[in-house]
């Protein structure tokens, strides 16, 4: 039997509220997802959490809830070459500015997953506060964290296709045993981010 997660409704009160993560900072290949999510006041959904904490249905299923129910959602991507030029840690908090921006309403505080994020635009340092360990936390950044995922997840599929000696449909990017045996037989493609240096694929000195 599935337990309940229970998770705040809200930081502030009176103000429209959206909560903000991204998915996909480890993996070696394709774009980092943002979500950026405005929820009714007093939403809540038994089976909401962090979505590396739920199951691959679990997160199809509250994808649809979340789109359907939310005030306001966007996800937005930033790619391979972006992470490249600023890398992921600026790319994460971009992507989550732009999703932002696309709110409409625009929301007047923001919650962000994590311990960084940056005044943009009409939002001041007082108008947003880090969470870190967020998305267990606050329902707004689970609910963005879900988003952010699955939008992912997806996007991967559909670029497998492309390259299917990487399995990136099965490993979404990270650096698995597989993922690296095929970059050390196959070399690179455009979706890898030639900024990221794994360890394994160091030439050794023996």
């Amino acid at each position: 039997m599935s337990q309940e997660i229970h998770l705040l409704s809200r930081m502030t009160e009176g103000l429209l509220e959206a909560g903000c993560d991204e998915a996909g900072r480890g993996p070696l290949a394709g774009a980092v997802f943002a979500a950026a999510v405005i929820l009714p006041e007093g939403f809540s959904h038994p089976r909401l959490n962090d979505s590396k904490q739920m199951s691959e249905k679990a997160r199809d299923e509250l994808r649809e809830v979340i789109e359907r129910e939310a005030i306001a959602w966007a996800v937005e991507a930033v790619s391979p070459e972006e992470i490249d030029t600023v890398n992921i840690l600026n790319a994460s908090i971009l992507g989550m500015q732009r999703a932002v921006s696309r709110l409409a309403p625009a929301p007047e505080f923001l919650l962000v997953d994590g311990n960084r994020f940056r005044p943009f635009g009409r939002y001041k340092a007082s108008d947003y506060r880090t969470v870190v360990h967020g998305d267990a936390t606050y329902a707004s950044i689970a609910a963005a964290s879900v988003l952010a995922k699955t939008h992912r997840d997806e996007y991967m599929r559909r670029i497998a296709a492309e390259y299917p000696q990487y399995g990136w449909e099965h490993n979404m990017g990270y650096p698995t045993p597989a993922h690296i045996a095929a970059i050390r037989e196959f070399g690179y493609t455009p979706y890898h981010r030639k900024s990221f240096h794994p360890k394994e694929l160091e030439p050794t000195l023996f």
